[in-house]
């Protein structure tokens, strides 16, 4: 079982079942499309896109998360299509979503940019793509992220991995986080919005 599979096979929501904050802010400014959610967990965000409106697809590692994101968008009367898959190898048509979501989607070095194109190549020209991430600050906080400093975002790496958007705008700020036990207090994170 994986470290994602063992986290997500409690009862409860680690990460809540609403949605994380900056996404419920900017998503409701956005005409609804096709939205894709990369690294999606228990579901929380998609399930909140899909009762927006949107047409949602999602992927993830870890097969209870998917079981937990289903069993949410049932309980809210919402369809969402949710595929197993990895990150560096899960495939969907070049320009095929209006957004695409990074909400705590943290990649190691080697692989992060790599990623963060391959979904730029499936967002539609003028698709907007959303983020939100821990930055350094973080490391020494116990409200959640990883403790490797090479997997926390800071706005130079974004601004190179996104270097062919059209727009892009990034800002660090300290939050206090309410979403599920795992994400809890004082964090600093790291916001984009990008256009392509």
């Amino acid at each position: 079982m994986n470290q994602w599979d063992e986290r997500f096979s409690s009862k409860e929501y680690v990460y809540g079942t609403k949605p994380n904050v900056f996404l419920e802010e900017q998503l409701p400014l956005l005409e609804p499309g096709t939205i894709l959610f990369a690294c999606e967990g228990e579901g929380r965000n998609a399930v909140f896109a899909a009762s927006l409106g949107w047409n949602v697809s999602a992927f993830d590692g870890s097969i209870e998360g998917q079981k937990k994101a289903l069993k949410l968008a049932e309980e809210k009367g919402v369809t969402i299509d949710y595929r197993i898959g990895d990150a560096t190898e899960i495939e969907y048509p070049a320009e095929s979503f209006d957004c695409i979501v990074f909400i705590y989607a943290h990649f190691p070095a080697n692989i992060r940019a790599g990623i963060h194109q391959k979904a730029l190549g499936w967002l539609k020209p003028g698709g907007i793509l959303i983020m939100e991430a821990f930055n350094p600050e973080q490391l020494p906080r116990t409200s959640g992220g990883p403790k490797d400093i090479t997997m926390l975002y800071t706005p130079e790496m974004l601004m190179q991995d996104f270097e062919d958007v059209e727009d892009i705008s990034i800002s660090l700020e300290s939050v206090t986080l309410d979403e599920g036990p795992l994400h809890q207090g004082k964090a600093e994170v790291i916001r984009m919005i990008a256009k392509k």
